[in-house]
């Protein structure tokens, strides 16, 4: 059996948050039932990332088509290296709303929840973001309708958002319990030696 997933990563990309699921999905796909493909796509060949070193997906947007994928992963970036500028553009939102549409999953990590507040799906639903004590990304999310909620890790429904670089990979062991179960998530976390967060990391607040 095969699952894919389709990571979609904007210029200024932060490495950390996309390799949390590069990993977690390829340490499944060794152990488990199910192979899951994982494809990158960008606007760009080559990606310049937030610390300035150069990524090459593995395909162009505009050259896939969003129904062959299960599940989407969007990692976030810095302003300063222009996240933004692809992150918000109609390409990427037209892709997540796609898969809103398929109810299929969507794990955003740290500000790529505005990708998700900007295509419209986050409405009324619960979700996180990187922010700081009077943040700007946490009232633009709000301006959405998003429902803030301060946590690490918040899923409501399909959508699934964290805080930042190190919430991913509690993001991605989270995303792969979707698509498969909690024990083989489980399985996986323990072959990987993360270590299980307590129930008060799950409630923490960011600031």
């Amino acid at each position: 059996m095969q699952m894919r997933v389709l990571i979609l990563l904007a210029n200024g990309f932060e490495v950390m948050e996309a390799a949390c699921f590069t990993e977690v999905f390829g340490w499944a796909s060794i152990y488990g039932d199910v192979n899951f493909d994982q494809f990158s796509v960008g606007l760009r060949n080559p990606i310049k990332t937030t610390f300035g070193f150069d990524v090459i997906p593995e395909g162009l947007l505009e050259e896939i088509i969003a129904e062959d994928f299960d599940a989407l992963v969007i990692p976030g970036g810095f302003g300063d290296a222009g996240f933004y500028e692809e992150a918000l553009s109609e390409p990427f939102l037209d892709v997540i709303r796609n898969f809103d549409r398929r109810q299929a999953p969507i794990a955003a990590v740290c500000v790529s929840s505005l990708s998700l507040a900007a295509a419209g799906v986050l409405k009324g639903r619960k979700a996180t973001i990187y922010h700081q004590i009077g943040g700007a990304r946490k009232a633009e999310l709000e301006s959405y309708g998003a429902i803030f909620v301060d946590e690490p890790l918040v899923v409501d429904g399909h959508l699934m958002t964290s805080t930042g670089p190190g919430t991913g990979i509690e993001l991605a062991l989270k995303l792969l319990e979707c698509l498969s179960t909690a024990q083989f998530s489980q399985e996986i976390r323990e072959r990987m030696r993360v270590p299980t967060p307590d129930a008060a990391w799950y409630q923490g607040a960011q600031v």
